[in-house]
This record gives structure tokens, C-alpha cells and sequence, in this order.
């Protein structure tokens, strides 16, 4: 006999599988009321006041009700809260840590995925083939979207043109937890493919510390020589925290 308080997920005609025969033979009819009368009060709450208007766990819960169409999804929701610590961490989460959590399976981990991508494609829309010194703080925010919860470090470019709108965003390296790879002369190389004029560098430090190390400093040193050779500048090295950046060229390292 199953166990009354287990999750299950009900995989939509969007997923494969039987799971939805299966989950309709166990729970015939409709949703519980209570269930029902839940979601509709969350929606009207979202849909009158937006998501400023509810807490991280409503907001999650509004995610998951479509891969779990007929349990109450609170039990899960807290659970990933507890696990990863805020919605921005769980829907960031890499596949292989959510499906390590009772409950998750594929219809979870892909409603997640769907939101998390859909949050870097509009926050990259914000920026490309626009003037940087315009929407720098939508720069920021598209960093921070993409980078700031990331396990292990990764290094991107900004090539920019003649008027510095951005034409080119483009990740370039990834590695461990505490360094990454970077090649100053393959990203020059590519900033003369791209016919660039200039460059904003951006990784991150998944210790949520933005402080550069040595290699931080030196690393940039040598792209900024190697672009300056090439008639390339380069604008800035931005480094991603937890909730905050620096900027080398406001921190006098540029």
C-alpha cells in the first residue's frame, strides 16, 4: 500500500510516460476541495498582487502545481526550501541535487528548468543589441540571474562595438568551485571574429565572496594587455557574489 503522505507526480501531456494512467486509476475524479480552493485562492493572490505579494514558498508552490496536479505540494516545497534555501536557489539547483529529493522526479525537475531558463531569456533580451552604459543595472541583473548560483565558476564575455552596444554574449570557460580557465589569447581571438571594440569580463565565485583573488587580478592584467595590443578595451572585470558584485574598474584594478 502506498504511503498517504508520499509525493507523486503526474507527468502532463508535456512528459512521457504512463505516470499520469497511473496516478488517474489511484485518484479518480477531481482535486480534493481543499486542494482545489488552495490554488484557486494562490492564483487570484499572484494574479491581483504579483509575486512581490507572496513569500518564496507560494510562489514555489504555484510552480509545482502543474507537475503535481492532485497531492498538496506543500510538504515539497518546504522540503526544498529547507534543502537549497530560497526559491532562486531550488529553481537554479543543478537536475542530479533536486532528483536526490524525495519527490522530485522528472515533471518537478522540468517545470524548475523551464522557469529557470525562462528567467535568463528575459533578463538576456534586457541587454543584447543595446548600449551598456544604458541598461547597466539590467547587465547586473542578467549576471546575477545566470551566475550567482552556480556551483562550480564560470568566465563569459560581453563584446561590445564601436558604440559599445553589446552584440555578443558568450560564455567562454568553466570550472571547479574555485578556479576557472582562461585563455587571454582565445579571447581576443574571438573579440576579432566578433569585430569588437571592447570587452566586459564577468565570472563568478560560487563561495558567494565577489573579493578577487591574485589569479583574478592577474588573469584580467593579461587580457588587458593582449586586447590593448589589438586595439580592444576592456571596460571592466565584473566578479558575481551571492547577492553582490565588484567591479575591478570601480575598485581601481583597471
Amino acid at each position: 500500500m502506498s504511503d498517504p503522505h508520499s509525493f507523486s507526480e503526474i507527468s502532463l501531456p508535456l512528459f512521457k510516460g504512463d505516470e499520469a494512467l497511473m496516478t488517474d486509476a489511484l485518484t479518480p475524479g477531481k482535486q480534493p476541495s481543499y486542494i482545489r480552493d488552495h490554488r484557486k485562492r494562490l492564483r487570484e493572490r499572484f494574479l491581483l498582487g504579483g509575486a512581490q505579494a507572496m513569500p518564496d514558498y507560494e510562489l514555489l508552490e504555484l510552480v509545482l502545481f502543474r507537475a503535481i496536479p492532485r497531492r498538496d505540494v506543500k510538504p515539497l516545497v518546504h522540503q526544498l526550501l529547507k534543502q537549497f534555501g530560497d526559491f532562486n536557489s531550488v529553481v537554479s539547483a543543478p537536475a542530479d541535487q533536486l532528483s536526490m529529493v524525495p519527490g522530485v522526479g522528472a515533471a518537478v525537475i522540468t517545470e524548475l528548468k523551464v522557469v529557470e531558463a525562462a528567467a535568463h531569456r528575459l533578463s538576456r533580451s534586457r541587454i543584447m543589441q543595446r548600449q551598456v552604459i544604458s541598461s547597466w543595472e539590467a547587465l547586473l541583473d542578467y549576471c546575477h540571474t545566470t551566475m550567482a548560483h552556480r556551483e562550480i565558476e564560470q568566465f563569459r564575455v560581453f563584446f561590445l562595438d564601436r558604440k559599445n552596444v553589446l552584440v555578443a554574449d558568450e560564455e567562454q570557460a568553466r570550472g571547479t568551485v574555485d578556479h576557472v580557465p582562461v585563455y587571454p589569447r582565445e579571447v581576443v581571438k574571438r573579440a576579432l571574429q566578433l569585430n569588437a571594440s571592447a570587452l566586459i569580463l564577468v565570472h563568478n565565485h560560487p563561495s558567494g565572496d565577489p573579493t578577487p583573488s591574485e589569479a583574478d587580478i592577474g588573469m584580467t592584467n593579461q587580457i588587458q594587455a593582449a586586447a590593448e595590443t589589438m586595439g580592444i578595451t576592456l571596460h571592466d572585470h565584473l566578479i558575481i557574489g551571492k547577492s553582490c558584485e565588484i567591479s575591478f574598474r570601480t575598485q581601481g584594478f583597471l
